[in-house]
């Protein structure tokens, strides 16, 4: 049955396995296990992430497509329901409204970009996506008559998804059940589901091209197989996972805006956590998304901790100091790399072969 469900493809590995499960439980139990709400916005973001870089691994790990487009899509997802539930209202067809034109959005500029530029090699396909990304983050911010400018938008969603609304007066499993607890819930379950569809997806024979053009693309399309319409394709199913994923973090935060979605900044955190968990494994997505915002939401409170404990000892307060986190963040992708240069996934696998 799991490995149905799996397509096939298990993580391969006791460690890995064990990671990979306990990291599925904490999310499915986060409500449970980690109350507060600081404690479920970490889990949210962590589960859209996972989307988001499986969807980029799709790219780059699976295709060998560098790609620095893919926040543009993440962004055209929150915008789509951000717009739509500020002009249409807080009803769930105003949500569905806004994702269907996001997807379809994410789709023509996917293909547009694919047919026009992935006839061109590495770098250069790269530059384009940069600059068309750059393009969009520019025009988002000055629209302001339509996404709010820097501002971004703050819009409602439907009660039934607020923390106002309550299931059960009375507290489930020591947990009272607020609309913002089934919204994680809901998030949750559509981030698995996605992560499971794209599974399935590498493991099918569109996956198994895809591969094989990224091994070698010449010999690929001399058996016979189109490149540039599987590149294409893989560009478009990347970009329409990312829009849901964008969607998703934009019900979340019930709030878009450049810096959210469409930061340049966004783009390179997907690139560490690809780099971390391992590239051209899916299972890399679950380790990778998650240590990163691990690490970017509580690095500084253990930093805090450990300065307050090291008090007296010459410099190391300094260097322990919170604010210092980034820098320490930096260490630890070095460390990382240097110990893991397959990324965590590949490492693993490798020392019980």
């Amino acid at each position: 049955m799991i490995d149905r469900l799996l397509s096939g493809d298990l993580p391969r590995g006791r460690v890995l396995s064990f990671l990979v499960l306990a990291v599925v439980l904490a999310l499915a139990l986060a409500p449970i296990l980690f109350p507060g709400q600081r404690n479920l916005d970490v889990a949210a973001r962590i589960c859209v992430f996972i989307v988001l870089v499986a969807s980029y691994d799709l790219l780059l790990g699976y295709t060998g497509i560098v790609s620095f487009a893919h926040t543009m899509f993440f962004g055209i997802g929150a915008y789509g329901v951000a717009i739509a539930s500020v002009r249409l209202g807080t009803g769930w067809d105003a949500l569905a409204i806004g994702l269907i034109a996001a997807l379809s959005l994410s789709a023509a500029l996917a293909l547009a970009i694919g047919l026009f530029s992935l006839r061109v090699r590495a770098i250069f396909f790269a530059m384009v996506t940069l600059a068309v990304a750059s393009a969009f983050q520019i025009l988002a911010s000055q629209l302001s008559w339509l996404t709010g400018g820097e501002d971004g938008l703050t819009f409602r969603i439907p009660a039934v998804l607020t923390p106002g609304f309550r299931l059960s007066e009375e507290p489930i499993l020591g947990v009272m059940i607020t609309g913002r607890t089934l919204l994680y819930w809901g998030v949750f379950l559509v981030s698995a589901s996605l992560f499971l569809v794209m599974l399935r997806m590498v493991n099918a024979p569109f996956g198994r091209v895809l591969q094989a053009i990224r091994e070698n693309d010449f010999r690929a399309e001399a058996l016979g197989y189109r490149t540039v319409v599987y590149r294409t394709s893989a560009s478009v199913l990347s970009a329409l996972i990312a829009t849901l994923a964008g969607a998703m973090m934009a019900l979340w935060l019930r709030y878009n805006g450049p810096a959210t979605t469409l930061s340049f900044s966004i783009m390179v955190d997907i690139l560490l956590m690809v780099v971390i968990g391992g590239m051209g494994s899916l299972y890399g997505a679950i380790l990778g998304a998650t240590l990163f915002i691990l690490a970017q939401n509580y690095l500084q409170d253990l930093m805090k901790q450990a300065a307050a404990a090291t008090q007296g000892v010459p410099l190391l307060p300094e260097l322990l100091h919170p604010d210092r986190w980034l820098l320490w963040l930096g260490v630890l992708f070095v460390l990382s790399v240097y110990f893991f240069p397959s990324g965590i996934v590949g490492r693993l696998r490798g020392v019980e072969r």
